[in-house]
């Protein structure tokens, strides 16, 4: 949407980000944003809650809403932005920035976020599609991934410590996950098909990566009125650690233990299921997830949303 005027643009802030780097980043796009000629309203709230909430408040006056923050803060700006046609975009300042890996957008230039947000915000903004959670008393959008079972457990533990940061924090928690986990008996309903899957892991992928870049679904495309179900099997520990490094490269599709799959909807149950979404908890209760097609608009990088592989 070529602008005939200067871009008015607000600036999202959690300044708590990463252990307050998204104060430092948000200073340095806004800086740069106004030096390429932006209108730039900046919200800073301490949570992503409060931060959503502002957002929410006033969407009659920007072009679009810049989140500075990680995929929490993005999942649930998302939410507010979900039909709007208020397009998002993205300095990521998170620990896994999953969701502006999907939008093609650097992870550690804000200089170069900022040129793909304006470059974006000068064309034609991209239509997203969303993935949907619904479980008996709420509902929820995602951007990237929703998962349950062992990657949820690893969110729940690697949430609790405040060191080691970034992506060796999740791999760490992967790790000590694995001394204790157990097999899921999920109960699965796959495009009205009900199945018993006893499973490490149940993910269902908007996206392609999760977890700070495992590119658990390399072929997922964002814009294309699909999920891809991604299930890995039972696997002893030595099976389990040597198929896991292959996971950041993509590798690990046509492995015998991991079935990939385009789907609509999945209905996710079982025992002790705990679902993850964008990196944050949602639900410990059984949902059912759908696709809502471009439902939401982003500003992507050129090469954003193409599939990795």
């Amino acid at each position: 949407m070529p602008l005939d005027r200067p871009a008015r643009l607000t600036l999202a802030v959690n300044p708590a980000a990463h252990a307050g780097l998204g104060d430092a980043r948000a200073r340095e796009a806004a800086t740069l944003f106004r030096a390429r000629g932006a209108a730039v309203t900046e919200l800073r709230r301490e949570t992503a809650l409060e931060l959503a909430a502002a957002v929410a408040a006033d969407l009659s006056g920007p072009d679009a809403v810049v989140v500075v923050g990680g995929d929490g803060a993005v999942n649930l700006v998302a939410n507010v932005l979900a039909g709007t046609g208020v397009p998002l975009g993205v300095v990521p300042a998170g620990t896994g920035n999953d969701v502006a890996r999907l939008l093609g957008v650097p992870l550690d230039s804000v200089a170069g976020a900022v040129s793909a947000v304006l470059a974006a915000l000068d064309g034609a903004p991209r239509l997203l599609d969303l993935g949907r959670i619904d479980w008996p008393d709420g509902q929820r959008h995602y951007v990237a991934v929703a998962s349950a079972g062992f990657d949820a457990r690893v969110n729940e533990r690697a949430n609790t410590w405040r060191w080691p940061r970034g992506q060796s924090r999740y791999t760490l928690a992967v790790l000590r996950e694995l001394v204790s986990f157990r097999p899921i008996p999920f109960e699965l309903t796959v495009d009205g098909v009900g199945r018993r899957q006893r499973a490490m892991l149940v993910s269902v992928a908007n996206g392609p990566s999760l977890g700070g870049g495992m590119r658990i679904a390399p072929g997922a495309r964002a814009d294309d009125g699909l999920l891809d179900l991604f299930v890995v099997r039972p696997l002893s520990i030595p099976a389990f650690l040597a198929v896991f490094p292959k996971v950041f490269r993509g590798e690990h599709v046509g492995h015998p233990a991991v079935e990939l799959s385009t789907v609509r909807s999945v209905s996710i149950g079982g025992p002790g299921v705990v679902v993850y979404a964008d990196g944050e908890r949602v639900t410990d209760v059984p949902v059912t997830i759908s696709v809502v097609p471009r439902s939401l608009a982003v500003l992507a990088a050129p090469g954003g949303l193409e599939p990795t592989c």
